[in-house]
């Protein structure tokens, strides 16, 4: 399970789909160096995410 603490690269591997949700919710930088360190919690509030939301669509079945 994905949770606010995840850092973003690790989403990217547990979750196939991962890349396209983000990117579909404006989260285009998945490559950044960043990415290999910052949370979801981060990302979210960097981006201006709604971090729930991002959760609940990362952690469909």
């Amino acid at each position: 399970m994905i949770t606010k603490d995840t850092i973003m690269a690790d989403i990217l591997k547990l979750n196939p789909n991962a890349a396209q949700i983000l990117m579909h919710l404006g989260m285009g930088c998945l490559g950044c160096p960043s990415s290999q360190m910052e949370s979801l919690e981060d990302a979210c509030e960097i981006h201006g995410l709604d971090l729930e939301e991002v959760l609940a669509k990362l952690n469909e079945k």
